[in-house]
């Protein structure tokens, strides 16, 4: 099979950075309904600029290429170590080509692998069939919509929708909830993959098998088929909208399938996806391993573009921020307002704000901006470039974020999904602000950051490391200000209200 790396290698390449036509279709309806002019509609017109850049560049959509999972089916007597071998070899070079971030951390040591290999990674699911071809999908599902996953064991009480019991009702309130608590948290609108039944492992790989449907087929079982139009009208109605800024959509997909349980046991298992639902698939010539046919896109046809203008279009009123920020500046502000930042910031993630709540900053964070992002990069003889660099969930670090704004200084914030009340506290106190950019948006951010500075702790990885970067007109909104506000904190509540007004079907 000589060409079977290769045809992985484009697989890879593909699913990272071009967004399935399915996929655009739903995602140009949100576009198409969005209120003009709203936070909402902002940040949609980010994404779509972003999916024709990342097609464009062959850059990833967004920087968090998950964790690579395959669903393979081989004809029988065909070598699977093979295919796994080449699996692995095309996963590292894509990661060498800056096509995947490497993700893949030993869960003893911390330690990044570099190339995206590891115990149990990239995942594997191989299965047999009576077919001549071999047929690999390959879906990519960055941490933040994974951390959105749930599980629920039913009967059980749900926040706003009350008891949940074993029948369709009762998985209704579930899928309701799961979409809820994912909030902008999971990069909305999102799709979710649900299992009904089945064990608690096997619940959830079938579950995330639900979003190799496509977006618009109907299911074949009658009473799931309804069911999933009904969430997807009722999820709708809570006013989650885009990145959790409240609006009209919510949701693009509801997929769910049921499977046989224990007597004992009834699990309903959600997979949640965000906006950037990257999955595709290939057939396979089974002796040479060459592609000869891709699943859920025609390369032949032309791509449905969805960006409308510039993706952001300046009205005047915008705020600029050039750090170091002062108090003053920061006071300044309110939830709402469109701010463009300006000179050097800092990244860091979970592995930095541990670090710091042990040891000094290796900088001066006096008056900075702090950019919850792991970026792509890719080095050049001593220079670093940066290919990828959206903003990952913010609430991961709420439990040392308060701390590392007090001790150190830090003006801004920037991340996505939003903080809890421990971290609005401190930006009240201590005059800081949260600035939340456009989840996923990994290359239309990319095109603001003019220059790597610099990079410390670059022993925890390259998602997980300091990096120093030059931006200019840097766009975010304030969804949490220095005066107690909080967006986030708002549309929570606003669409719980909206849930629990679901509590019955209608």
């Amino acid at each position: 099979m000589q060409f079977l790396e290769n045809s992985l290698i484009e697989l890879i390449t593909q699913t990272s950075t071009n967004l399935p036509p399915d996929v655009r279709h739903a995602m140009r309806h949100v576009l198409e309904t969005e209120t003009p002019g709203t936070q909402s509609a902002q940040a949609l017109n980010i994404v779509a600029t972003n999916v024709d850049m990342a097609a464009d560049n062959e850059g990833p959509i967004c920087q968090d290429t998950g964790m690579p999972t395959f669903f393979i089916h081989t004809p029988v007597g065909v070598n699977q170590i093979r295919i796994r071998k080449a699996i692995h070899a095309a996963v590292a070079e894509a990661t060498r080509r800056g096509k995947l971030r490497p993700n893949s951390v030993d869960s003893l040591t911390g330690k990044n692998s570099g190339n995206n290999l590891g115990e149990e990674t990239p995942v594997i699911h191989f299965e047999q069939w009576e077919e001549d071809e071999i047929e690999v999908k390959l879906i990519l599902k960055g941490g933040g919509c994974e951390n959105k996953n749930i599980q629920y064991s039913v009967p059980c009480s749900l926040d706003h929708l009350g008891r949940a019991d074993r029948n369709l009702e009762g998985v209704r309130k579930c899928i309701l909830h799961a979409v809820w608590q994912a909030q902008g948290q999971g990069c909305a609108p999102g799709a979710v993959g649900v299992c009904i039944g089945s064990d608690r492992a096997h619940g959830y790989v079938l579950a995330k098998q639900q979003l190799f449907r496509t977006l618009d087929d109907v299911n074949p079982v009658p009473e799931l088929a309804g069911l999933e139009a009904g969430i997807m009208e009722e999820a709708n109605r809570l006013g989650v909208g885009a990145m959790g800024f409240g609006g009209q959509a919510t949701l693009i997909g509801c997929k769910i399938m049921a499977a046989n349980r224990l007597p004992a046991s009834f699990f309903v298992s959600v997979a949640y996806d965000c906006w950037a639902f990257r999955r595709l698939g290939v057939r396979l010539d089974a002796s040479s391993g060459a592609i000869t046919n891709w699943l859920y896109r025609d390369p032949a046809r032309p791509l449905d573009r969805l960006a409308q203008g510039s993706g952001f279009a300046l009205t005047g009123r915008e705020v600029t921020l050039r750090a170091p920020i002062s108090e003053e500046q920061v006071r300044a502000l309110k939830v709402g307002d469109i701010v463009l930042v300006s000179g050097e910031i800092f990244t860091g993630r979970d592995a930095v704000h541990a670090h710091l709540m042990k040891n000094p900053p290796p900088v001066d964070m006096r008056g900075s901006v702090l950019y919850h992002c792991g970026p792509v990069m890719l080095k050049d003889g001593d220079k670093w470039y940066t290919k990828a660099a959206g903003p990952t969930t913010s609430i991961r670090e709420e439990p040392y974020q308060a701390h590392v704004i007090g001790k150190y200084g830090v003006r801004a914030v920037i991340g996505k999904g939003g903080m809890g009340a421990k971290t609005l506290a401190a930006l009240k106190e201590h005059g800081a602000v949260y600035l939340n950019g456009i989840g996923g948006a990994a290359q239309f951010y990319a095109q603001s950051i003019k220059e790597v500075l610099g990079v410390n702790l670059i022993e925890f990885g390259i998602p997980e490391a300091m990096w120093h970067l030059r931006v200019e007109n840097f766009p975010a909104i304030v969804t949490m200000d220095a005066h107690g506000n909080s967006l986030h904190a708002d549309v929570e509540k606003a669409s719980g209200a909206a849930l629990a007004e679901l509590q019955t079907v209608g």
